[in-house]
């Protein structure tokens, strides 16, 4: 595909020779290195009071909160200072960040059947890790030792697959943030590692990029620069930057929304995960509820599982939310299909049914993702606004400094009502978005295979438009509920 319009950011001489560094992406994972096994060991040996732990306030009113406002501006820039996918790679590789030829494990492919359902297998990760953090309350905040051990268990899990499966498996199927930050990330001003001229790219006989050469490793997440047409599979490693032999790689910014609107190619996993996920969030505002209670009681009871969040109810609403997406797609499609695209009595025709369903689901889902990033960030803001001034004393209490007498010990940085506010402009900002990108891909994808050109637009951005006042009228009943 062609680079970006937006610019390339190794053009610049200072910029590429830090590119070319092989100590760029050790020198960007090493503090968040630092600090996560000081989460580890302080959230196990330091205060059990969750505001004056380091570990966890950190955790859950700094860090979860600025990865999300990462992703929507940058892409998947936390991907390449992830300490997680770091400290595996360096045992994978045998060293901090140096080019070695062998590399330690089995180095086995992730079966086919398994690769298919992309993105779906990270999915299913988060909702499993949310799930256990929900049940278990670890974000509340609960017990810090908790938190060291989820953080512990993440660490286990990717060093594992690492020295098992070949480069970024972990990161690019299994990792829990992997499909939030590589579909919301699509939002991001970074269209990452692209090709500067793909001419030079095809008739490259080595493909570096891609297998790894003397001066770099092959992608660590098998993307080709010359096929990439948006920011979803690019973790800004700069690997390939640095083994392509014809200086042909450069790393290009983009207008914002870009990698939502621009692909040609949409996959199904990604349109999925955003329907899935956005069951997940809806699921949340909507236990977080007061009228939530007598439900979630009632149905504990009903099934002998007395204990927040019932799974029953848990994948049940979010496989509704999911399910009325979808039922929207199939509605769309019947009310403004071409006729000549319906199956016919003798079985000939355009599209069958199921490509005709992933014709119009794929760009419906493709066109919310702003809306539903944006109600993923507002629903980090209150612990963020609530919380986040515990976090100087919590890091003076590792220093025998911090203590509940602390002015910032209970001090928020805007207050309920305010909060309310800015979480509803932050939906009504990521629903503008979505109407306009609905619209975009609506009359490029949608237009040519409907009846109604305007009728369809008008649905796709009538879609967004329902998830954002939906969304925004339930942060209003939430009270701000964290």
């Amino acid at each position: 595909s062609d680079p970006p319009a937006g610019g390339d950011l190794a053009r610049h001489p200072l910029i590429a020779r830090l590119l070319k560094s092989r100590r760029f992406q050790f020198m960007l994972i090493l503090p968040n290195q630092i600090i996560f096994w000081l989460v580890i060991f302080i959230g196990l040996f330091g205060t059990l009071d969750p505001n004056l732990n380091f570990g966890t306030a950190i955790t859950w009113y700094i860090w979860f909160c600025l990865v999300f406002v990462m992703m929507v501006v940058a892409g998947r820039a936390w991907c390449v200072m992830c300490p997680f996918g770091g400290v595996g790679e360096w045992v994978q590789r045998r060293t901090f960040w140096g080019r070695t030829q062998r590399t330690l494990g089995l180095g086995i492919k992730l079966p086919e059947p398994m690769a298919r359902y992309g993105f779906l297998l990270s999915v299913g990760t988060f909702l499993l890790l949310t799930w256990l953090e929900e049940f278990f309350g670890i974000a509340s905040p609960g017990t810090p030792s908790l938190t060291s051990y989820m953080v512990i268990g993440i660490v286990l899990s990717a060093l594992v697959f690492f020295l098992v499966f070949e480069r970024r498996t972990f990161c690019r199927y299994i990792c829990p943030l992997s499909c939030v930050v590589g579909t919301f990330g699509a939002m991001g001003s970074v269209a990452g590692f692209r090709t500067r001229d793909r001419e030079v790219c095809l008739t490259c006989e080595t493909k570096d990029c891609i297998r790894g050469g003397e001066n770099g490793y092959g992608c660590p997440w098998s993307t080709w620069p010359g096929s990439a047409d948006s920011n979803l599979n690019c973790g800004l490693c700069s690997e390939c930057f640095k083994a392509c032999p014809s200086d042909n790689i450069g790393l290009f910014v983009q207008k914002p929304l870009t990698s939502v609107v621009a692909p040609t190619r949409r996959r199904p996993d990604v349109a999925w995960a955003v329907a899935i996920l956005f069951g997940l969030v809806l699921y949340q505002q909507v236990n977080a509820l007061p009228v939530y209670t007598s439900v979630d009681d009632w149905l504990n009871t009903a099934t002998h599982l007395p204990h927040y969040p019932n799974p029953l109810a848990y994948l049940g609403i979010i496989g509704v939310f999911t399910a009325l997406m979808a039922g929207i797609a199939w509605g769309v499609m019947q009310l403004f299909a071409r006729p000549d695209l319906v199956l016919s009595r003798s079985g000939q025709s355009f599209m069958d049914r199921t490509s005709r369903f992933r014709a119009y689901f794929l760009p419906l889902m493709y066109g919310i993702i702003p809306v539903v990033g944006a109600d993923y960030l507002a629903r980090q803001l209150p612990k963020f606004f609530q919380h986040a001034p515990a976090i100087v004393p919590a890091l003076g209490h590792l220093f025998g400094a911090g203590s509940k007498s602390s002015p910032l010990y209970g001090t928020a940085i805007l207050l309920d009502p305010t909060i309310i506010k800015v979480q509803v402009a932050m939906m009504g900002l990521g629903t503008l978005a979505a109407i306009w990108t609905s619209m975009r891909i609506a009359r490029r994808e949608l237009v040519p295979i409907s009846t109604h050109a305007r009728g369809i637009q008008i649905s796709a951005a009538s879609l967004a438009l329902a998830c954002g006042v939906a969304t925004g009228w339930l942060y209003v009943l939430m009270n701000a509920a964290a």
